[in-house]
Order: C-alpha cells, then structure tokens, then sequence
C-alpha cells in the first residue's frame, strides 16, 4: 500500500500512530501522481472507509504541513494543494486565462533567492509556489 520511504515511513520513524484513517491519507498523497486537495483526498478515504470525517484529513494535512512532509500550494482555484515534500520541488506557472499550469524548474529562481538573499538579507523558503500570469497561447 505505501511506498518505501514514503510520507508513511517519515511519520512511523517520528514516533506518530499510524492509524487506519491516517494509513488511508497518507497513502491517497504518496500515490497522486499531481498535487492532490483536501477533498480530493476525502473523497478517495470516504469511498474505502465511511466512518472518516474531513476534520481528519485537515488535521492530518496541517501535522504533515508542521514535520515539512508535504509542501502546500494554492494554484488560483480557491483550494490549496499538497506534494510530498519527497517528490522534489519545483514550481508553476499559472494561466489566469485558460488555467493551464506549466511546471516550472526550481533552478530558474535561484537567482530570485540569492538577490533576495544579498539585497534584502531575506532568506526565501522557495520550495513550491504558484506565479500566475497569462500563458502564450492566451497572450495571442
């Protein structure tokens, strides 16, 4: 059900229960292939097990947010989504337009994160975010 070395594992080595809701939730976020809601992930947990309420799957999502498990993103759609920290960062851009989402490599900031670094003396956690704008195809 879960990968080795998965969100699952991270947890059970920092000595949190790993009970049968939270077993389901980690492994709906360990298995999305693309940045997952909330809702989504209740509604993948509910269809397997009809006794889990959301509350569970936010507060679950808030401890993973709080051990630096998953990263939290809000693409422009009214909810945020979430990446397993373990998937590797990057970033988006966002289609204000048509709402096409163009992955973006973290290299390309790198040079935003060092002349915040040296001009402001502020060190940016860039490890996922979302810069809306318009994409080529709308621009026409």
């Amino acid at each position: 059900m879960n990968k080795p070395g998965g969100i699952s594992s991270k947890l059970s080595e920092l000595g949190y229960r790993l009970t049968p809701q939270r077993i389901m939730i980690l492994s709906a976020i360990d298995n999305s292939d693309d940045h997952i809601s909330a809702e989504e992930i209740y509604a993948q947990v509910v269809a397997k097990y009809a006794n889990v309420n959301i509350s569970t799957v936010y507060r679950t999502l808030e401890l993973l947010k709080r051990l630096g498990l998953v990263t939290e993103t809000d693409m422009g759609e009214g909810r945020v989504r979430y990446h397993p920290v373990g998937k590797g960062h990057h970033h988006h851009l966002v289609c204000q337009e048509c709402g096409a989402i163009i992955d973006l490599d973290e290299s390309v900031l790198s040079s935003v994160k060092d002349v915040l670094l040296r001009e402001y003396g502020f060190i940016a956690d860039l490890k996922h975010l979302a810069i809306f704008g318009r994409c080529v195809n709308c621009r026409k």
